[in-house]
């Protein structure tokens, strides 16, 4: 099964509300900020050696990894509602 077809209702429900590429955008970042929670639960239990109390050094690359695509998509996003509005 494809990403279309697992997430069918959040892409009609935001493709809908936002319009096709912003939409699909915005069920891109619900599925980032899933990963982004996934990863933060393991690096609960993956603790640097180097550097106690935080995450292991590929959990922290990941962490903010995610978090730049997200901030990316963000910035289309934005980019696109500026361009629909003007």
């Amino acid at each position: 099964m494809n990403v279309y077809q697992e997430r069918r209702e959040e892409l009609e429900k935001h493709e809908f509300m936002m319009g096709v590429p912003r939409g699909r955008l915005a069920v891109t970042l619900d599925v980032l900020t899933d990963a982004l929670v996934l990863v933060g639960q393991h690096g609960v239990y993956c603790q640097s050696a180097r550097q106690p109390g935080k995450p292991a050094m590929d959990i922290q690359i990941i962490t903010k990894s995610i978090t730049d695509a997200k901030d990316l998509i963000a910035g289309v996003m934005a980019e696109l509602k500026a361009q629909k509005e003007s």
